[in-house]
């Protein structure tokens, strides 16, 4: 059977796809899955994600590092948020860290209920992430987690350089991946400069995380994919 990619432009959206046999790739680029990524580069034994910000209380008693995130903002009495600064070698190395963000870990309890396997993704880890998956005989769908959601421009960025770099290897794209490329080709000379339009990049801008954005933009500092086994994300073994 030829592989198909599809791209699940929002999580709203996501029941209208048969996922038991895919591979789902997690997408909420500014700013979870790109910390999740750079923090598993970064040699954190595991990562768990969570629903809601009193299930990382549940935690509190077992040494791990509790994460909060909502708004864009570090919950108050939480270890730190999900900006990549707080996920270095130093902080994060052998941790295990509950983690629960706006929409990020929202969608990824959503893939986990049906999907074959349910892998991050970032531009940090873009390269490693699609010689995986056009190694693997599965169907592809790329999750935007978007913004409580909503559609947003960076994870749809994102799904597109995914599209555009698996062209020749998969046969069949929806339309949301045909659109998502196609933004991707508009950006990608100049992926910040981009998404100066959209609204989550001006919402953090309040916060003046300018360097968190710039940090998630980058192509390839990391190597790691991080992959959804039982309730935690691990490095993946290839």
């Amino acid at each position: 059977m030829p592989k198909k990619i599809e791209v699940c432009l929002t999580p709203a959206l996501i029941d209208l796809y048969d996922i038991e046999e895919s591979i789902v790739v997690v997408i909420d680029i500014l700013r979870a899955t790109s910390s999740i990524t750079y923090g598993i580069e970064n040699g954190a034994e595991a990562i768990i994600p969570v629903a809601n910000v009193e299930d990382c209380l549940k935690y509190a008693d077992k040494g791990y590092l509790l994460a909060a995130e909502r708004n864009g903002e570090v919950v108050k009495g939480y270890d730190f948020g999900n900006s990549p600064f707080s996920y270095t070698k130093e902080k994060v190395g052998s941790k295990t860290i509950v983690l629960t963000t706006t929409n990020g870990t929202k969608a990824l309890h959503l893939a986990n209920k049906r999907a074959y396997q349910v892998v991050i993704g970032a531009f940090l880890n873009l390269d490693s992430l699609c010689d995986y998956l056009k190694n693997q005989h599965k169907n592809v769908l790329l999750l935007c987690a978007g913004w409580k959601d909503q559609f947003n421009l960076e994870d749809t960025l994102f799904a597109g350089a995914v599209v555009n770099k698996l062209r020749k290897n998969f046969e069949h794209f929806d339309d949301s991946s045909v659109a998502a490329e196609d933004l991707y080709l508009l950006a990608k000379d100049d992926l910040r400069k981009y998404l100066h339009k959209s609204s989550h990049s001006n919402r953090l801008a309040e916060l003046n995380i300018e360097d968190d954005v710039v940090f998630c933009l980058q192509l390839n500092i990391c190597n790691a994919i991080p992959v959804l086994e039982g309730e935690r994300l691990v490095k993946l073994n290839q």
